[in-house]
């Protein structure tokens, strides 16, 4: 098991535990109220079946509990629909959680209350309560990687669309687009054309008709052309991968526009892995929502989110700091 060293000494102010569940690995943290990560661990979660995945999940929260036995609580995000009122995970496309009471089933192995929520809606929590979108009242959170995700924050409640986080990623910004990643029926989702997955595509085109590009040498040399080596390039100065960046931020743009109509939030956040290409990606983001939504709501604030990769389990260690006192 991957650890890091505590950063800071135990103290009296409350702990929690956070676990968040994904495609490629488990993170688990121990966060106290100021949010310090005082504890962290991560395992691969590649190949497991259902009984296997559960008996990793545990092991890694025992390990924690023996560490800070005082934790109040366990919260867990998990990238699937959920039934809060039963505490299953219904269907999790990139885990083998079907149909999976996984609340109950850790608090009888492990002895302390266990929360569940979608990975998405713990993230927005996150950066509402610790990141960018402090001290806002309404904010969505957008995580834009293989797939785009997303969160919102509404008076300071997450918002919860039947057991999930609202299906942003599948906003259509173009009815006659490529068909959907997965399993969606749709056509032209934002998904399909502004994930970290579509920046990959644009960029391999674009290497394929620009040669003397960095990123047209760099499929001559037989790379790879993903989203991450899109980013790179044009982080590193690339025209042309400048453009495809450009283009995936114009894309996004469109569906922040229809989010600001819908929501008017204060703030939107934008993270994943997309999000390192910064100001490429958000000035196009920010131009589209200025040109499209409706006054005042298309100069709402676009930011990058603070957090990184540890939104998911702090939010995850917040609900469970929260839920007492509700």
């Amino acid at each position: 098991m991957t650890r890091m060293a505590n950063t800071f000494a135990p103290t009296a102010i409350r702990t929690a535990l956070g676990a968040d569940l994904g495609g490629t690995k488990v993170a688990v943290g121990a966060v106290d109220e100021k949010q310090r990560v005082l504890d962290r661990w991560n395992e691969p979660t590649c190949d497991l079946d259902t009984a296997t995945l559960l008996d990793l999940v545990e092991s890694m929260l025992r390990t924690a509990l023996e560490r800070h036995p005082t934790a109040a609580a366990i919260g867990l995000g998990l990238p699937c629909a959920i039934d809060n009122d039963r505490g299953v995970a219904l269907n999790a496309v990139n885990l083998p959680l079907v149909d999976v009471p996984i609340r109950d089933l850790l608090a009888e192995r492990l002895g302390v209350p266990v929360l569940l929520d979608n990975d998405a809606n713990l993230a927005a929590l996150a950066e509402h309560r610790f990141g960018a979108a402090c001290g806002t009242r309404d904010a969505v959170v957008l995580t834009v990687g293989t797939g785009v995700g997303g969160g919102v924050v509404m008076d300071g409640e997450v918002f919860r669309a039947s057991g999930t986080a609202p299906e942003i990623g599948h906003i259509v910004i173009d009815a006659d687009g490529p068909p959907c990643q997965g399993t969606c029926p749709n056509n032209g989702c934002v998904e399909a054309l502004a994930s970290g997955t579509a920046l990959g595509r644009e960029g391999r085109a674009a290497a394929e008709t620009n040669p003397n590009s960095a990123l047209g040498k760099a499929l001559a040399e037989g790379m790879d052309i993903d989203g991450r080596v899109v980013t790179k390039a044009a982080l590193d100065g690339d025209s042309v991968a400048e453009d495809v960046v450009a283009l995936i931020g114009k894309r996004l743009g469109v569906a922040v526009a229809s989010l600001a109509n819908i929501f008017a939030p204060d703030i939107f956040v934008v993270g994943g892995g997309v999000a390192a290409a910064g100001e490429l990606l958000f000035a196009p983001i920010r131009s589209e929502l200025h040109r499209r939504a409706l006054p005042p709501q298309n100069m709402t604030p676009v930011v990058g989110a603070w957090l990184g990769p540890d939104a998911g389990m702090i939010g995850a260690a917040a609900m469970a700091l929260e839920a007492p006192r509700r």
